[in-house]
């Protein structure tokens, strides 16, 4: 077996114009604050509005702070490199950030999943809602979604750790991932490339489908209801759908495709390391009418408690 012989990585970014580097650190600098200011808003309105307890509202809760934790991992390295002389990082901070992100990502993920699956059970059943969508399956739900993420980010990490990394350690990337780090590998990685995109791609496609699968019989049975009831059913489910496309097709791009090809990864990336993230409280607010509501009495409380 070949000898492990980088101690760390150094990575190309996403431009290499000084220029423009400069530009993106002020613009992923501000979508950042804009990532932990919104998902901050919404777990704040979460907990403090008791009207909403739903199970949505508790789903999209986990998903906020799936979008605050992951971007985390990725965001800081990101903007510190853009600034910084020397954009490197250990081999086992590396690791580290791989294992991390990947695990948050497929959290982030079957917590999608759920969420298709409360708007499923509140439109094709509502008279049976509250009882199959309880507080304790909705617990299980979430327990499974991090057992999921887990499995899937550990089976990662374990693949790359058995690789040997002894040729260059420049990565063609602002980050950590499974595909730039293969391209560094000094072995033959087609096994690898098939399992990585067995283990990512093909699952990534397969829920993807199902989604789209639920929301087509969401459509369907919408057919018999009032328009105000299919009004408000296409609001909160449009909102859904809009963050699983943001999410899902630059996730499909990319774990599809073989490893050795010259794809836009990188670029395509941003999507749902940063976009996603900044956009999904703006999608959820300004489309959800009781979340505009919860607001108002948030920001309207404030004030008077101060005065009091």
């Amino acid at each position: 077996m070949e000898k492990q012989n980088v101690t760390e990585f150094v990575f190309t970014g996403l431009f290499e114009s000084e220029q423009t580097e400069l530009l993106l650190f002020f613009l992923f600098l501000l979508c950042y604050v804009a990532v932990l200011m919104g998902n901050s808003i919404i777990l704040l309105m979460i907990c403090c509005s008791p009207f909403l307890e739903q199970p949505m509202y508790y789903f999209l809760c986990h998903l906020s702070l799936m979008d605050l934790c992951y971007t985390s991992t990725v965001a800081p390295q990101l903007i510190r490199n853009l600034a910084a002389t020397r954009t490197n990082i250990s081999y086992k901070n590396c690791m580290t950030q791989l294992f991390t992100s990947h695990w948050l990502a497929g959290v982030e993920i079957f917590i999608l999943v759920c969420m298709a699956f409360d708007r499923y059970v509140a439109i094709i059943k509502p008279l049976h809602y509250m009882m199959i969508m309880n507080r304790k399956r909705c617990h299980m739900l979430i327990a499974v979604a991090w057992g999921l993420g887990f499995w899937h980010s550990i089976a990662m990490l374990l693949m790359v750790l058995s690789l040997p990394f002894c040729g260059p350690n420049v990565i063609d990337h602002y980050m950590c991932d499974i595909k730039p780090l293969l391209r560094l590998v000094c072995k033959d990685i087609h096994v690898v490339s098939i399992l990585v995109i067995a283990n990512s791609g093909t699952v990534v496609v397969a829920i993807f489908t199902v989604l789209l699968v639920s929301y087509i019989l969401i459509l369907y049975n919408l057919r018999t209801r009032s328009s105000a009831g299919r009004r408000k059913a296409l609001s909160t489910c449009s909102s859904h759908m809009m963050v699983v496309v943001l999410f899902f097709v630059p996730c499909i791009y990319i774990y599809i495709l073989p490893a050795g090809g010259k794809n836009k990864d990188k670029e395509i990336s941003v999507f749902y390391t940063m976009i996603a993230p900044m956009l999904n409280p703006l999608i959820y607010t300004l489309r959800n009418k009781e979340m505009k509501m919860a607001m108002g009495k948030i920001w309207w409380r404030i004030p008077h408690s101060r005065l009091k």
